[in-house]
């Protein structure tokens, strides 16, 4: 009896590969770049006092440490939050005056996420997850049109 040697054959893509023998896999960390632009705080202390940001977020900034940085919230119209932001010369980056505001807006509580986006410009988008790590949606009452302070604040509005 002849025994017949078969080749292995390749079916699909496989894991990585583009069935051409070539790999689809990312180039190696060292030829990344830095690039921080989502992240989440978790609201372990009392919701209205300043927050810690990550420091590489910090380090992504590259020495453009803004004096404040500008809130939206996703779904809760065109307006912008201002908070101030404070540097502790240890690379330590913090929301501060003006974050109080925007965490009763949006009702920021114990054990809260608080998803943050980078658009550029000093600008962050945020998302609110409460204790049960659901989103909270929120919309805007933008039909007052009075000017308003920074230091008014005008809640947010949770649809029930």
């Amino acid at each position: 009896m002849a025994s017949t040697s078969r080749t292995p054959t390749r079916r699909g893509r496989g894991r990585g590969g583009r069935g051409d023998g070539s790999s689809s896999l990312p180039p190696p960390p060292s030829t990344l770049s830095l690039i921080i632009e989502e992240f989440f705080i978790v609201v372990y202390e009392d919701p209205l006092v300043k927050k810690a940001l990550p420091k590489k977020f910090a380090d992504y900034l590259d020495g453009q440490e803004p004096a404040k940085v500008y809130l939206r919230a996703a779904d809760c119209g065109p307006r912008l939050w201002t908070v101030e932001v404070l540097f502790d010369g240890q690379g330590r980056m913090y929301l501060d005056k003006g974050w109080e505001n925007f965490a009763i807006a949006h009702g920021v509580d114990f054990g809260w996420f608080v998803h943050f986006k980078y658009e550029g410009d000093d600008v962050l988008t945020v998302k609110v997850f409460d204790g049960t790590m659901c989103r909270k949606y929120y919309y805007s009452d933008d039909d007052d049109t009075d000017d308003e302070s920074d230091d008014d604040v005008k809640p947010c509005i949770h649809p029930l």
